[in-house]
């Protein structure tokens, strides 16, 4: 008899779930699972690079308690290269040392499970062993990816993994004659983040100014018997409680999806 389709498989109720880099002996059932789970089709070099670690990275998750023949076959998977900083198209988006030409970023490429082996945690782990691996790397500054704006549970998935989704990039994709818009996610390491936006410099300001406020405060009334009492300043406390409301509509406003 054929044996079944990895598609076809069904996860037991209690999987043992192994993670491992992706080996030569992957590469068959790995563009299988690319042709049903993507709608770009990607061609045999990108299968012949991830197998053998030509400038990519990767991890597969097998299911140790299915039968021998079939425990080291993959389930899921993750594909990513590192990039140079300053090449890359985040690269204005980040606070790094532009003069150190090593600073990188690790770009997820593809991240698949089985449907069956789906909701167990699968993707969480691939996407953690992502950020270890890229934290493990003392020049990069941040994990990124895009995904397609159709794709709901992807965006849904990364903004549980504490992903930013920054920017959306209208047409990025091209598939089948017709255009797709893509969000950009990305989670930085490190120390990476956003260069100083005006939210920061209106938070800082805020916050000296609330300092001095409460010294000043409490100068008077520490003197409060040497000197006559101040009236209440209604003014002041209205600009205090508009400047926190702007504070507030600013970040609320920050980077989020379009």
């Amino acid at each position: 008899m054929p044996q079944p389709s990895m598609l076809d498989l069904k996860a037991p109720h209690c999987p043992t779930i192994f993670y491992r880099p992706i080996q030569p002996s992957d590469i068959e059932v790995l563009e299988q699972l690319h042709g049903h789970l993507f709608p770009i089709r990607y061609e045999s070099e990108f299968f012949l690079n991830v197998v053998n670690g030509n400038n990519i990275v990767s991890w597969a998750a097998v299911d140790r308690s299915r039968p021998d023949s079939e425990s080291d076959e993959l389930v899921g998977f993750v594909t990513a290269r590192i990039v140079l900083a300053k090449e890359s198209e985040i690269g204005d988006m980040l606070r790094y040392d532009s003069s150190r030409a090593d600073q990188t970023l690790v770009y997820i490429l593809t991240l698949g499970v089985v449907e069956s082996y789906r909701n167990l945690g699968i993707a969480t782990s691939l996407i953690r062993e992502v950020i270890k691996y890229a934290s493990s790397i003392p020049t990069c500054r941040a994990v990124y990816l895009h995904v397609i704006a159709y794709n709901d549970p992807a965006i849904h998935f990364y903004k549980k993994m504490l992903f930013d989704c920054v920017r959306m990039l209208p047409n990025f994709y091209y598939i089948n004659g017709q255009h797709y818009d893509s969000y950009l996610f990305v989670y930085h390491v490190n120390g990476g983040r956003y260069p100083c936006s005006p939210l920061d410099i209106v938070t800082a300001v805020a916050t000296y100014l609330k300092r001095v406020f409460k010294s000043l405060a409490a100068r008077l009334w520490k003197n409060e018997g040497k000197l006559p009492k101040w009236p209440k300043c209604k003014e002041t406390s209205c600009l205090l409680k508009t400047q926190n409301k702007r504070i507030i509509t600013t970040e609320n406003s920050g980077y989020q999806c379009v």
